[in-house]
């Protein structure tokens, strides 16, 4: 029986990580795959080798908090380590049908936490510190954006704008003993580096979110000793990139055509702000909520550039007024186009349904059918 269990386990931990890499992937590559600097299939690639980079290294905290730390005494049974995870892919699944993004860590720790109440072993002081950060994170997020936004936006649009030429960026040049690589005709210096950092932002972004999501797929099973730490990431991280390669290819396209709404600048002063956050608290041990963060850092994004006061055009001479409603330091950055109060709030109000209900639904699972469930 506990054999079957584990199977069945190890199947549901796969089916979490491989939809974890299909919807992050379009998040932290939307905008390199947009921007036609990095193809689909080297998004995937990209994807899967920098989440198991971040899980392979700061991600274990992060397994530990939620295997082992958050829940105190005997380890997860393995019928309880299903019902958790369960409850993880049914949080993919509601953010699917809602259109919304839900926090997948969020749910892992309120799922994890539900059996801790349930059966009177939850770390409390530990539980209270996770949801502390979950506070501070986003407002840290928001505050940064949106002080990026308002004072240095004007700045970054200007220092990372690509104008991407027609063919490759790089060829080899054969003109001497060892071919060595060179600029493509028509790329620009400028072009590259651009190009390169939006890559690269890109595969920190990547890094960020192995390290979080990691131990939303595979923590209950580490934490009982069915996997052993390595194992564990292993399965997580190739699940990643399995769904990188696959089913994120819609995400990619989607997120790669949206570009309007989310510009390329906005876009990576987002990625940046957030992966940071997001790994900083993967580093503490925190489960980490990037879906959320990200939001955040979206909305204090706009709600700076909605206050950014700029020079009367028709009056240079003139103080600094607040921004017509028309101007924009980039097209698709409409003030209205990130800080939308009304959808912001249907966002928000998802994102914590989600979680909330998994709290529940766990507690009431293993409060009445308790032995059935190995508890």
């Amino acid at each position: 029986m506990v054999d079957s269990l584990l199977v069945v386990g190890l199947v549901v931990a796969a089916f979490v990580g491989f939809n974890i890499g299909g919807s992050n992937t379009g998040v932290a590559f939307g905008p390199a795959v947009g921007s036609g600097t990095v193809s689909k299939v080297g998004a995937g690639v990209l994807m899967g080798i920098f989440a198991l980079l971040g899980g392979w290294t700061v991600g274990r905290r992060v397994v530990t908090t939620l295997g082992s730390d958050l829940v105190t005494g005997d380890p997860f049974s393995a019928t309880a380590s299903v019902v958790v995870l369960l409850f993880v892919g049914f949080a993919l699944f509601a953010s699917n049908v809602f259109g919304v993004p839900a926090s997948t860590s969020m749910t892992a720790v309120g799922a994890v936490a539900g059996y801790g109440v349930a059966t009177d072993r939850l770390a409390v002081d530990l539980a209270m510190e996770i949801v502390s950060w979950w506070l501070v994170a986003p407002i840290l997020g928001f505050w940064v954006s949106a002080v990026v936004g308002r004072y240095w936006y004007d700045d970054v649009a200007a220092w990372v704008a690509i104008d991407r030429s027609e063919g490759g960026l790089l060829r080899l040049r054969r003109d001497g003993l060892v071919p060595r690589p060179a600029l493509a005709e028509g790329t620009t210096r400028r072009e590259l580096v651009g190009s390169v950092l939006v890559v690269g932002i890109a595969c920190y972004m990547a890094f960020s979110a192995g390290a979080s999501n990691v131990a939303n797929a595979v923590a209950p099973l580490v934490g009982n000793g069915s996997l052993s730490m390595d194992a564990g990431i292993l399965l997580a991280g190739g699940a990643i990139a399995v769904g990188a390669v696959t089913i994120a290819r819609r995400t990619l396209e989607t997120m790669g055509n949206d570009l309007t709404e989310l510009p390329l600048t906005a876009a990576l002063v987002v990625a940046s702000v957030s992966a940071t956050v997001v790994t900083f608290l993967s580093w503490l041990g925190i489960p980490a909520s990037f879906v959320v963060i990200a939001t955040m850092c979206i909305v204090g994004l706009g709600w700076g550039r909605a206050t950014t006061r700029r020079p009367d055009p028709t009056n240079p001479a003139a103080d600094l007024t607040d921004p017509p409603a028309d101007v924009a330091a980039e097209p698709g950055l409409e003030t209205d186009s990130l800080f939308r109060p009304r959808a912001t709030a249907r966002v928000v109000f998802m994102q914590n349904l989600v979680p909330f209900a998994a709290t529940v639904g766990a507690y009431l699972v293993f409060s009445l059918f308790g032995p059935a469930v190995g508890v």
